[in-house]
């Protein structure tokens, strides 16, 4: 199964004490790159996030934000530190003593003192935050693989067609291919005639020499064999894919449009010529949407 390494998912969950909603977006990347984005108070959490997200998608550039909302103050703590509290009150004390300064020190006064109380999150239950975080990232992972599994459909779709259009190409050029050197050979025979005039007897060996010699250097038979190749392993990767084959497939391409080129150079006929255009046009846009297959 192709997929795309294109997607969206987003999920919300509640467990009673938080809302959590999660969103998660995919884009193309020659690799995998998670990148996740929460709260502080949450960033235990974030190996088993990626990693919960690395199951389903495994490459592409992959944001996950997520929000947590809390519904109940159980989570909270207020803290003293009443070390700091104390280094309050004893400085305060000797300024008082240093510059003779009146004045009580009030513990509404220490209170206000920055550090002296604290909230501080309560989170000692990974565990069970991490099951609550958990949820909504899974959905909203099968949601984006969702949508990746429906635009890969459509791309296996596009690209099996401009398989096939290609092998139609190739198969045009392989019934002309053979009419090259026949039409070297007659506009050879023309030449000569036009410099040492129709009087004088050709040599057929010697024509037939140079045409062997330009059927030699224009031969690409090896070369459409291999593209006509490329691409049918093209549609069996496709057809049969169970994994993440998008830089094999790269690499497929690279490899037809190295035949493509050679085949184009080689060729010396300005109708397999035209014909190796368009199926260099075909191969780009093969090339192109398979940069966005996983």
């Amino acid at each position: 199964m192709i997929k795309s390494m294109t997607g969206f998912g987003r999920s919300e969950y509640s467990d009673g004490k938080r809302n959590i909603i999660v969103e998660i977006k995919s884009v193309n990347h020659r690799y995998g790159d998670i990148n996740v984005k929460m709260p502080r108070r949450y960033s235990f959490a974030e190996d088993k996030i990626k990693n919960t997200v690395k199951d389903i998608a495994r490459r592409g550039k992959i944001d996950v934000s997520i929000m947590v909302e809390n519904v109940t103050e159980d989570d909270t703590t207020v803290k003293l530190n009443s070390m700091v509290a104390r280094q309050y009150y004893d400085n305060l004390k000797e300024l008082q003593s240093e510059f003779n300064v009146s004045g009580d020190i009030t513990l509404q006064f220490l209170a206000t003192l920055p550090d002296v109380m604290k909230s501080v999150p309560d989170v000692e239950d990974e565990e069970e935050i991490c099951k609550s975080l958990l949820v909504p990232v899974r959905n909203a992972a099968q949601k984006l693989d969702e949508m990746r599994i429906a635009e890969g459909n459509k791309l296996a779709e596009d690209l099996i067609m401009r398989g096939g259009l290609i092998r139609e190409l190739v198969r045009k050029i392989e019934e002309r291919s053979p009419e090259v050197t026949a039409a070297y050979t007659e506009k050879l025979r023309e030449r000569i005639k036009e410099l040492i005039g129709s009087n004088v007897t050709i040599p057929e060996d010697r024509i037939l020499v140079e045409a062997a010699i330009f059927a030699d250097k224009c031969n690409i038979t090896e070369e459409m064999v291999r593209l006509d190749s490329h691409t049918i392993q093209l549609s069996n990767i496709i057809a049969n894919s169970n994994q993440p084959d998008g830089k094999k497939l790269d690499f497929l391409v690279q490899e037809m449009n190295r035949e493509a080129n050679t085949i184009g150079s080689k060729a010396n006929d300005i109708e397999i010529t035209n014909l190796m255009l368009e199926i260099k046009s075909e191969i780009e846009k093969i090339r192109e949407q398979v940069q966005n297959i996983e």
